[in-house]
């Protein structure tokens, strides 16, 4: 769905050079996802924010003075997700189809690179997500920046798309332990009040790095007799294509390059 969204957006917008409303760019991606199998509903109301409306975190297209036109000029920020008989999805991508400014551009960096280094994290069962917290904000902290909002939330199977009880995000109050099988979302951001917003999101489950321990155990004891301590990574389950050309390729590592072919 969100690939052939993708393919429409920029033959509208690129190849045609005409401008798309915001509304119209919901009630077309929430087209393309009905066509799949299993579809039943949007997972949450999307938000399709071009320009200054990208800041505003929790935006919703309607038409009137706010709503804007999507054209070469500005970059726009999509986060949508589908209910089906089978899961929930939940994704972000921000887009820029013309000539991006180089604030834009290493800013998307620095997100981007917040999400890889979550993405990548390997980390004893157990640990409360806060702790991963840092590595989602750690490149824009050094470039004077951060978000308001947490960096992760756990998402139901064709229930809720923000479901308990852990997350991701700086209050330190959720102490609940990351385990396997859990899905979480990984999706830092930065807004620029009445300029520009970035966000990327993707979808992640959490699997034991050994193999071996991903396969359940035939009873109890077995489990409690099993000393060794556990550790997890993250499998992705969101595969739809990142922006390279708004990559500032100077503050990528080669570690981080190669998650990018990689993923792609």
């Amino acid at each position: 769905a969100m690939a052939n969204f993708m393919a429409w957006l920029e033959d509208k917008v690129v190849v045609q050079g005409e401008s798309v409303s915001e509304v119209e760019i919901d009630e077309v991606l929430t087209g393309f996802r009905a066509e799949q199998p299993g579809f039943l509903e949007c997972s949450f109301p999307t938000i399709a924010g071009v320009g200054s409306n990208a800041a505003i975190i929790h935006y919703r297209a309607s038409p009137g003075d706010l709503m804007k036109y999507l054209d070469t000029s500005e970059g726009i920020l999509i986060d949508s997700g589908g209910q089906y008989t089978y899961g929930t999805t939940d994704v972000t991508r921000t887009w820029h189809l013309g000539n991006a400014s180089d604030e834009f551009k290493e800013l998307y960096t620095r997100v981007l690179k917040g999400n890889i280094g979550v993405d990548s994290m390997i980390f004893p069962e157990n640990i409360p997500g806060f702790v991963l917290d840092v590595l989602a904000r750690k490149s824009l902290w050094d470039g004077g920046k951060d978000y308001g909002h947490g960096t992760g939330h756990g998402v139901g199977a064709a229930l809720n798309v923000h479901e308990g009880p852990h997350s991701i995000s700086p209050r330190f109050t959720n102490t609940e332990g990351l385990k396997k099988g859990m899905v979480v979302s990984n999706e830092p951001g930065f807004y620029e009040d009445g300029s520009f917003g970035i966000r990327i999101e993707n979808l992640l489950e959490m699997q034991y790095v050994n193999p071996e321990h991903n396969q359940p155990f035939e009873n109890e004891k077995e489990e409690e007799k099993s000393a060794e301590k556990k550790f997890l990574k993250f499998a992705k389950l969101t595969m739809i294509p990142i922006q390279k050309n708004l990559i500032d390729l100077s503050l990528m590592t080669k570690e981080e390059l190669d998650w990018l072919d990689d993923y792609h």
